[in-house]
Order: structure tokens, then C-alpha cells, then sequence
């Protein structure tokens, strides 16, 4: 099975940006859709972000006009570019196929402070 490995994480101010990179062990090409996950502290796992095979992308409205999902099926990654970040975009993101089918990496930590 394909294996994720998420990076790019950190600890970054309000308003600063991020871009996480979700690297698959072998070809995304022949999923449609990838998603960008996240499951902050005593929280469900939430879906954030979605792009197809064909580019559409969709957005929770939590972050919507702040961050962008693409991917490189040339590199089997995906990324996640995040802008205006806030205090309660601070979670574990993860990156899968959505709906989720794949095992889960161990994501990568954003913490943004005031």
C-alpha cells in the first residue's frame, strides 16, 4: 500500500504562512481525489482541504481563501499552502485519498502562537 510521510510543520505567529508537503511512496496519479486532514487536541479529525486528479479544489470554509491544496502526481506530493495562519489552525495535519483509504502517516505538528 502507498505510505504518506507528511512534513513542513512548525511553530509559526498569527498571520504567518506555512506549506506542507504530503510525499506518497508511490504513484498518487491514480487517485482522485488527495485531501489535506486535521485533528487538533480533543478534537475529530476534520477534512480541510481536497484537490482531483483533474485540479478542482475545495475548501472547509475555516479556511477557505487562506489556504491552497496542489498537488505533482510528476512527484507523488501534495501540498498544502497556508496562509493567515491562526490560533485554532493549530493541529496535527495529515494528508490521505478522500474519503480516507489509506493508512495514516504521522503528520506533521502546526502550532500557531500570538
Amino acid at each position: 500500500q502507498v505510505q504518506l510521510v507528511e512534513s513542513g510543520g512548525g511553530l509559526v505567529q498569527a498571520g504567518g504562512s506555512l506549506r506542507l508537503s504530503c510525499a506518497a511512496s508511490g504513484s498518487i496519479f491514480g487517485f482522485n481525489a488527495m485531501g489535506w486532514y486535521r485533528q487538533a487536541p480533543g478534537k475529530q479529525r476534520e477534512l480541510v482541504a481536497t484537490i482531483t486528479v483533474g485540479t478542482r479544489t475545495k475548501y472547509a470554509d475555516s479556511v477557505k481563501g487562506r489556504f491552497s491544496i496542489s498537488r505533482d502526481n510528476a512527484k507523488n506530493t501534495v501540498y498544502l499552502r497556508m496562509n493567515s495562519l491562526k490560533l485554532e489552525d493549530t493541529a496535527v495535519y495529515y494528508c490521505n485519498v478522500d474519503p480516507p483509504g489509506l493508512n495514516w502517516g504521522q503528520g506533521t505538528q502546526v502550532t500557531v502562537s500570538s
